[in-house]
């Protein structure tokens, strides 16, 4: 399911990324980049204005926010033209790499790949049991019981792991002892 929303994305992003990959510039990219040049130049002339009646001490603060105000005023047009622009050419950028592009031959690869990794498979399973992804107080309920079955096991494992160990160290402790009983024996056998 995550191969299916990545494939989505990747055709989303398919365009643009042919776009920026094309060695070859079209009308539309030449068209845009202008207009990116002449919108950053305005927008640096407008920060320029701004911070020199931001810094103007002759001025009261509502006096500097009414003049800059009044000079956004004045590039607002600048901004709303070149968003247009860019509106426009990016659609135009689009169609130019996609022109070249087969797009049915990568959706028909795209799910190849997909079905071959069994993502369809995983999906429709979970759709099939909705179960899991319900919100249903009965079915939290049974979740519930489910999960408090599980832990009862584990820990019945553990437990049992543990009588295990107990047994197993209590026996390593009479076959130390033994021995220790066997190893100081001849010493007391040569005293007689």
């Amino acid at each position: 399911m995550i191969k299916a929303l990545s494939l989505a994305a990747a055709l989303a992003l398919l365009p643009l990324s042919a776009a920026v990959a094309a060695d070859e510039r079209g009308p539309s990219e030449d068209a845009l980049e202008a207009a990116a040049d002449a919108f950053e130049a305005r927008m640096e002339a407008f920060g320029e204005r701004a911070e020199a009646i931001a810094e103007d001490d002759s001025l009261s603060a509502t006096q500097r926010e009414l003049r800059i105000a009044t000079l956004w005023a004045e590039y607002q047009p600048d901004v709303t033209a070149f968003t247009e622009v860019a509106a426009e050419h990016a659609s135009a950028i689009a169609a130019e790499a996609l022109a070249d592009v087969d797009v049915d031959a990568v959706v028909k690869q795209a799910l190849a790949e997909v079905e071959a990794s069994g993502a369809f498979n995983a999906a429709q399973g979970i759709a099939a049991n909705g179960a899991w992804a319900s919100n249903d107080p009965e079915h939290m309920a049974t979740y519930g019981l489910m999960a408090e079955y599980i832990v009862g096991e584990a820990m019945d494992s553990l437990e049992e792991a543990d009588a295990q160990v107990a047994e197993a160290t209590a026996q390593a402790t009479e076959i130390i002892a033994d021995a220790h009983a066997r190893a100081v024996e001849p010493e007391e056998s040569d005293e007689d």
